[in-house]
């Protein structure tokens, strides 16, 4: 993904605002409801 020089990705039309931040927390997250998933 190419990224400007704010650090935004602007391959994101979408959802412009989203920083790198956002968007590792968005994974983490899927990432534990997955393992929370696997555990039950």
């Amino acid at each position: 993904m190419s990224k400007d020089k704010e650090g935004h990705v602007k391959d994101q039309k979408k959802a412009p605002q989203k920083t790198l931040k956002e968007k590792r927390a968005e994974k983490a997250a899927k990432r534990m409801e997955k393992g929370k998933a696997e555990v039950q």
